[in-house]
């Protein structure tokens, strides 16, 4: 899958932050150290919702963009 990250330079570094998934954020010391890490947290919070969301009924639907 493909997620739109927004990537920001700061004193330490980069920080980095995927607005599709709300609070899923990282940073690292050069633009691709934070991209590997944004990469991680992006696999951890689709890890954890679908955790919580295994014994909830859900549907998938198609929006087209």
């Amino acid at each position: 899958m493909r997620y739109r990250v927004n990537l920001q330079k700061t004193d330490e570094g980069y920080s980095v932050s995927c607005p599709g998934l709300p609070g899923c954020w990282s940073q690292g010391k050069t633009e691709e150290e934070a991209l590997e890490n944004i990469k991680d947290a992006i696999e951890t919070y689709l890890a954890a919702i679908e955790e919580l969301a295994k014994d909830k009924e859900s549907r998938f639907v198609e929006v087209a963009v």
